[in-house]
């Protein structure tokens, strides 16, 4: 078991159940001996450490702040609504950092079979500007696959899917919802993952604000259109390569040490064969999935 500390309460949890990291704020910070990691600032001669320290949350961390119903989801998210401690995002930094998230993904991690990106792109992180999810649930479309948007060819509406891995396909379903995609493998192929459902892990306001609902609980984000509203998407999105900085891009984030598979939501038109495929793939322990959640299986 390990503990958490915060204000006047203690959350209790198993170690698996442990965010990795949380940012923290130097300021009332009262670290209880946990490691730390620090580096030296340049040009100081290797004198005073670095502005970033990276706390891991296995040792127990206490703030002085006036915090209000912290919480903690078994996906590893710590959201507090004040104080210091925010939220997890897989890499920790305190204070001066350029950055708390990992880098873009290179093109070539998305230039692969549909079915093998859907699982490799949990835990990855979707950001744009300030707003930044981690995928929590994503469906894979192949080609030949009687429930994907090439099977009809190349269109105006569906030529991004058959463009190169890596660049965002955003379609308008059902003249109401923005639906983010993620093309998958070499050009021409025709194959792209759906992002169906995130956690937040920056960017709360915003996210609220485009969604229209003040809430931090799943239902804000579980579902493929709340993820596109929430991202603030349109159709000229569509095309957007997401490995270059700036816009729309994916980051790198930490691997789900589980993973739950099932077949793929809403797709009744397709034939037997791929009605049942389990091609949709979601982090295990996370409540940030889409229903039904009963048709999914530990992988």
């Amino acid at each position: 078991m390990v503990e958490l500390n915060i204000g006047l309460c203690t959350i209790s949890m198993p170690l698996w159940m442990r965010p990795r990291h949380v940012i923290v704020s130097n300021e009332n910070l009262n670290l209880l001996s946990p490691p730390t990691t620090t580096t030296t600032r340049h040009g100081d001669g290797g004198q005073g450490p670095s502005p970033k320290t990276i706390i891991d949350t296995e040792f127990v961390l206490s703030t002085k702040s006036t915090l209000y119903g912290p919480r903690l989801g078994t996906d590893g998210h710590l959201w507090m609504d004040g104080g210091t401690i925010t939220r997890y995002t897989g890499y920790t930094e305190i204070d001066g950092a350029s950055s708390p998230f990992g880098p873009a993904l290179p093109r070539d991690f998305f230039e692969v079979d549909a079915l093998d990106l859907a699982p490799r792109l949990l835990g990855k992180l979707l950001r744009r500007d300030e707003v930044v999810l981690r995928i929590t649930e994503v469906e894979a479309y192949r080609p030949n696959d009687s429930a994907c948007h090439g099977r009809f060819g190349i269109t105006a509406r569906t030529a991004p899917v058959f463009g190169s891995g890596g660049h965002a396909y955003v379609y308008l379903c059902y003249g109401l919802h923005m639906m983010l995609n993620v093309v998958a493998d070499k050009e021409g192929v025709g194959a792209a993952v759906l992002i169906r459902s995130c956690a937040p892990v920056s960017g709360l306001a915003t996210i609220q604000q485009r969604r229209g609902q003040q809430t931090d609980k799943p239902l804000l984000l579980t579902g493929p259109g709340k993820v596109g509203q929430a991202l603030g998407l349109s159709t000229d999105w569509s095309n957007h390569p997401l490995y270059t900085p700036g816009g729309l891009e994916v980051l790198d984030g930490p691997e789900p040490e589980n993973i739950l598979v099932g077949p793929r939501v809403g797709i009744e038109y397709a034939s037997p064969e791929h009605v049942a495929a389990p091609w949709r793939f979601a982090v295990a322990g996370t409540p940030w999935i889409s229903a039904p959640k009963n048709t999914l299986r530990p992988r």
